[in-house]
């Protein structure tokens, strides 16, 4: 009997391994999509799309940085279609051209909850600045605060971080307009 690593699907963990390109947010979108209709989830997927544009805009913007191919091409290969579940020999076998981890959404359903992640290569944790509703952006974590029933981060070993955010994925009774968070 040979010895090996023995990799559990779990039906209810789906990765996406991102292009680190401004299409990654429409790629995230569709990815939360698909993954939460699988799941007879469809009804989240507005908060959830939200919070993963969001949390990958982020991931672009302040982790890979919008200027690092001036030719607007892809910054590294990455599998065309998500990889349903997740192993460390699978990440480690996708890197950016300089050594780093690309960007990642996950989604994990343990019911009653969902919870929407995105890793990216930055060890640097996010930081919400003050509202300022004019300005064009800076926003983003608010809204990931406000569309989600909590959110957070953590440091990944080596290098990088995980950002998430948690949604309950019970039926709620139906609020006039758009329920939001209690603060």
């Amino acid at each position: 009997m040979g010895t090996g690593t023995a990799i559990a699907v779990d039906p209810f963990v789906a990765s996406c391994t991102l292009t680190p390109r401004f299409e990654a947010v429409r790629a995230a979108r569709d990815f939360a999509r698909t993954t939460l209709q699988g799941w007879g989830l469809g009804a989240l997927f507005d908060d959830v799309a939200l919070v993963a544009s969001e949390l990958v805009t982020n991931a672009l913007r302040h982790a890979i940085g919008t200027s690092a191919d001036d030719t607007g091409g892809p910054l590294t290969q990455v599998p065309a279609q998500p990889l349903r579940s997740h192993s460390p020999q699978a990440s480690q076998s996708l890197q950016l051209a300089d050594g780093r981890m690309p960007i990642r959404i996950s989604l994990v359903h343990r019911s009653p909850q969902v919870v929407c992640a995105v890793s990216d290569p930055s060890s640097q944790g996010p930081v919400a600045r003050e509202a300022d509703f004019v300005a064009e952006s800076g926003r983003g974590l608010h809204l990931v605060d406000s569309f989600s029933s909590s959110w957070g981060w953590h440091p990944l070993a080596g290098a990088g971080k995980v950002v998430w955010a948690l949604f309950d994925a019970a039926p709620a009774e139906p609020v006039a307009g758009r329920h939001r968070r209690a603060v």
